[in-house]
């Protein structure tokens, strides 16, 4: 079991590759608005997640999760399933 800060630098690195504007990810970072990620970027980004930690984010909660901190709370909640 990691707790969040873990859990926050592990996404936070995954962030990385695509975070091609160099922007400053905090929890309240936004997904859309502040790394301007498009769909695609988002799919891509939402397999490396999947794959890393061995989870499913199903369609549903990807459409609720728009700033890394609720990313890390439903990783955190899905890896704990």
């Amino acid at each position: 079991m990691t707790d969040r800060s873990e859990m926050f630098d592990r996404l936070k690195g995954l962030i990385e590759p695509f975070n091609k504007k160099g922007t400053e990810v905090s929890e309240a970072t936004t997904f859309a608005g502040d790394l301007e990620w498009d769909s695609l970027t988002v799919m891509d980004f939402v397999a490396e997640v999947e794959d890393s930690f061995d989870i499913i984010i199903s369609m549903n909660l990807q459409a609720e999760i728009e700033t890394v901190g609720q990313l890390v709370d439903a990783v955190t909640k899905l890896t704990a399933a």
